[in-house]
């Protein structure tokens, strides 16, 4: 395949979820008339600014930080994203509302007005590298094409809920840029890594640490490396959306909204999505372990019995992220166990099938706790793998879950192939990294 990796100017993002259906509009033009690395120009802070402005997602601040937050740094991203916060009851408008929309569009005018931002002049790639825990992801920020999204050479694993997509389309058609890249991993290029180690051997744009202890570089690529990384992108067979399929699915929608309106227009940024592109192996991913409010009527020993039909059951002193694939760790009343799946339960029949989120809702969670549905059901919770042990006893202890559930996490093989055979991973399967900042690189959509 042709991979397309398309420059970009920033864009703003929020998450939802949908099965999204190809409509064709970019599908049907000729491949000679899509721009297969269209130069993007970036929205940026400038360079004083950049640690000040680049945020995390609202949901992983405390309230009191988040509050503090605001207050006290003017740059942040965040009061784009909740431009109502110090405003009187009065005067708030309805969450995802065109007027919530509305308000956002003007508070990102104003954070440009007043200089917070500048727009480079010559289009290019931008090379981030996050470095967490002594992990470095290192990887591409570009636009990626829609046509390949459509063609499914940029591959899905999730299904998206409709409603929240044609939500986030609405609010990008009226916000009118993106700052939140969708996270694509591919194989590994050696070709590519040589590009960017070249690249990132020069001084850095930006280069600051935030206070989760995560560090933060990103370069502007040259125009003699951007073609050198559209050549090297062009012999990338396949791509797969590791984190952002709503995000990925709502930007397609815009664009076919776009192209509809006006059929004739062509080369616009919005034939493109914001995108991290990096290599499989950069990529760290990490389970999503369950905790249940209830044991179904059950106790701990007739749990235990219904268990042993189904997992060689042993008694650990500690619990950790299981080391092995079909492994299992139970907490209940002050102990751990180890769960090991036997042979037959083990299924093979197709890729969703040997993943141990589907093994454990499929012979624990539904058959003998009754949770059938873990989307909607509230006796299920998750914690992702970066969750400290002793939050999860703790949670246990005190009663707020009956049983906890550690999972050994999906590996990249397994995501691939649910993707390949066109089929859905379980809910809450992975905590992919790296988690990108918002407002690093803001992607204008209809530029």
């Amino acid at each position: 395949m042709n991979f397309y990796v398309v420059p970009f100017n920033p864009s703003i993002y929020l998450l939802m979820s949908i099965q999204y259906p190809s409509i064709s509009l970019l599908s049907n033009r000729k491949k000679n008339d899509m721009a297969k690395l269209r130069p993007f120009r970036a929205v940026r802070p400038t360079r004083d600014k950049a640690h000040l402005v680049a945020s995390r997602p609202i949901f992983t601040y405390k309230p009191s930080i988040l509050k503090a937050k605001l207050q006290e740094n003017p740059f942040t991203f965040i009061h784009i994203i909740h431009p109502e916060y110090f405003e009187d009851e009065s005067n708030k408008t309805e969450p995802n509302s065109l007027e919530r929309f509305q308000k956002v569009k003007k508070k990102y005018e104003e954070f440009v007005e007043r200089g917070t931002f500048d727009q480079d002049d010559i289009p290019s790639f931008y090379i981030y590298r996050q470095t967490k825990n002594d992990h470095a992801f290192l990887g591409v920020i570009a636009g990626a094409s829609v046509e390949e999204y459509q063609n499914n050479k940029i591959k899905k694993h999730e299904a998206t809920i409709t409603s929240r997509e044609e939500m986030f389309t609405n609010y990008l058609d009226i916000v009118g840029v993106n700052a939140e890249p969708v996270l694509l991993s591919h194989e590994k290029s050696l070709e590519v890594d040589e590009i960017l180690s070249s690249i990132t051997s020069m001084r850095a744009e930006y280069d600051f640490s935030t206070t989760d202890n995560v560090h933060h570089e990103l370069w502007i690529a040259s125009e003699e490396e951007v073609k050198s990384l559209q050549q090297a992108y062009d012999k990338i067979e396949n791509v797969y959306i590791a984190d952002g399929h709503h995000r990925s699915a709502s930007s397609v929608r815009l664009a076919e909204r776009r192209l509809e309106q006006n059929p004739s227009a062509t080369g616009k940024n919005y034939e493109a999505f914001l995108s991290f592109f990096i290599d499989e192996e950069r990529l760290q991913i990490l389970p999503f372990h369950r905790l249940c409010k209830s044991l179904n009527g059950l106790t701990k020993v007739q749990l235990l019995e219904k268990l042993e039909l189904r997992f060689d059951i042993s008694t650990i002193s500690k619990g950790s992220t299981p080391k092995n694939m079909h492994e299992f760790q139970m907490y209940i009343e002050n102990e751990w166990f180890k769960l090991v799946a036997k042979p037959d339960v083990i299924s093979k029949s197709d890729a969703v099938s040997s993943i141990d989120a589907e093994i454990l809702t499929r012979e624990v969670l539904s058959p003998i706790l009754g949770i059938h549905d873990l989307k909607t059901d509230k006796n299920v919770g998750f914690l992702s793998g970066e969750t400290k042990i002793k939050k999860i006893e703790q949670l246990v202890n005190k009663e707020v879950y009956k049983v906890a559930f550690l999972l050994h996490p999906a590996t990249m093989e397994q995501v691939k192939n649910v993707a390949d055979e066109n089929a859905v991973m379980p809910p809450k399967s992975t905590w992919v990294e790296p988690k990108l900042r918002s407002g690093l690189t803001i992607y204008k959509i209809d530029e």
